[in-house]
């Protein structure tokens, strides 16, 4: 297959489809609208997890599991949450399969219909809070912070690898509280956790808001989410923490006896975040040469390539880069040495960029003579010739120069495309001009909300939780306004 990518200015979706394909990341599977994600894929959404799941830890959340499936029963229970997710349920109907009578296969037993059908989890709020009932007695349970690591099935239609498939991986935390303040907190606290994943590991800047009414999680009171801006100047929606109130509580009767012995339901938060992140990653950084990954999150963070003519030559070479990979892995840093013999040098070289390993170290002979190496960086295809002497200290001090480097071009790009309108016109100009965000007055209607999507396709991706506040007129409607909120087209 050829590395060659299709340029981004040409045709931003394909360059996207091609560069998940063809860095190893993902690919499609049988199952329509599921994917395979690779191992190098797989490694990068490991090192995401487990970060994510050490800030959950410190902030005392547990890991738990529970089941996939769901009775059907358990959606009816909260009327806002089934009416959001019930034309993306998958439904199991019935318990086995037979071989058909006239040999053409397996087909499904009609005499093995479910009593009840169970749902294939699009979210886990029912199972999880039909089992709190039974955890929760008293204010002494209380907080109830619990994480799992899971799947879920969405039943999407027009699917596109990691940004949206009908399987995807995520985590989804589920909390219990005493109070609505503790509540409030927690889903705040999580939003931060999100925030601070994002901008220091991912290199993304995002804005922390809250979805307006029509866009919040199904059964949510608030919705907080962080919102970041794709290269091709669309939101992507990063990550979402509801405080569901007691919503949920009240649904699956879940109450506690407070200190004062008087019954009450807790008070409830949900969050999560998927593999919808490979795609933002994906997005945020990368070029026409391939991945472009941040040193935090790279499964290789440096590899080394030996250039020789001879079996006597790579093993002169190896003794000293053994030596040096060594050094690099005290110091924490993933080092890959590639000594096969079966690629040319130029073709790892290709290899590695398209993959987006953030420093790419070459040594050959004269190197060996000399005590140099070429080292080249993968953000800004800078190449420097170094002493050896000096490799470990260069690696260090250039892996979190390359960090910072991801993340001021990203919020460089970001801020240059957020801009103010007081006019529909402008507001239409901005969006198939300039694109990015567009800040405008609203008049808080949904029915306002609604009429711009319409016409534009552009969506309030949220309201941000630093907005000053500012008398101003709807673009739309011209009503009065008393905040600027942020509109994009999105994925």
């Amino acid at each position: 297959m050829s590395k060659k990518l299709t340029k981004r200015d040409e045709d931003y979706s394909k360059w996207y489809n091609e560069l998940v394909v063809k860095a190893d990341l993902a690919e499609n599977s049988g199952v329509r609208g599921c994917m395979v994600i690779k191992p190098y894929g797989y490694a990068i959404w490991e090192k995401m997890q487990a970060e994510l799941d050490r800030k959950f830890k410190e902030t005392g959340h547990e890991n738990a599991y529970f089941p996939l499936f769901i009775p059907k029963s358990y959606l009816s229970k909260e009327a806002a949450h089934v009416e959001g997710f019930a034309k993306e349920c998958a439904v199991v109907t019935h318990y086995r399969l037979k071989n058909a009578e006239d040999g053409s296969g397996v087909i499904v037993d009609p005499d093995a219909k479910l009593e009840e059908e169970l749902i294939v989890r699009p979210t886990s709020e029912t199972i999880i809070w039909d089992t709190y009932r039974k955890w929760i007695e008293s204010y002494r349970d209380l907080p109830l912070l619990i994480n799992q690591w899971a799947n879920v099935v969405r039943w999407e239609m027009r699917t596109r690898l990691f940004l949206r498939t009908a399987e995807f991986l995520w985590q989804e935390g589920h909390t219990a509280h005493a109070t609505k303040k503790e509540a409030v907190e927690e889903a705040e606290l999580i939003l931060d956790v999100y925030a601070n994943f994002a901008e220091n590991y991912m290199a993304m800047p995002v804005i922390k808001g809250l979805k307006t009414e029509s866009e919040r999680f199904a059964g949510a009171v608030e919705t907080y989410c962080i919102e970041g801006l794709m290269q091709d100047g669309k939101a992507l929606q990063a990550g979402t923490s509801h405080f569901l109130g007691q919503n949920f509580a009240k649904a699956f009767d879940v109450q506690f006896t407070s200190k004062e012995g008087k019954r009450e339901h807790v008070w409830a938060t949900s969050w999560g975040v998927s593999t919808r992140l490979m795609g933002a990653l994906i997005m945020t950084h990368s070029d026409d040469l391939g991945l472009v990954l941040p040193p935090n999150l790279a499964p290789i963070q440096v590899v080394i390539i030996p250039i020789h003519r001879n079996d006597e030559q790579l093993d002169a070479i190896s003794k000293k880069v053994n030596v040096i990979v060594k050094e690099l892995r005290k110091k924490g840093v993933s080092v890959k040495f590639d000594n096969r013999t079966t690629y040319k040098p130029g073709w790892k070289f290709a290899e590695y960029e398209l993959k987006g390993v953030p420093l790419r170290i070459a040594m050959g002979p004269r190197d060996l003579e000399q005590g140099t190496l070429e080292i080249a960086r993968r953000d800004t295809l800078e190449k420097n010739s170094i002493s050896q002497n000096d490799v470990v200290s260069y690696v260090e001090t250039t892996l979190a120069e390359i960090q910072n480097n991801l993340f001021n071009k990203a919020l460089d790009y970001r801020d240059n495309h957020i801009t103010e309108v007081n006019t529909f016109e402008e507001f239409k100009t901005i969006l198939d001009e300039k694109a990015g965000f567009v800040s405008a007055h609203w008049d808080g209607t949904t029915e306002t909300e609604d009429k711009i999507k319409d016409l534009t396709k552009a969506t309030i991706r949220c309201i941000p939780l630093n907005n000053k506040l500012e008398e101003g007129k709807c673009i739309y409607s011209g009503k009065k306004s008393t905040q600027r909120v942020l509109f994009a087209k999105a994925y």
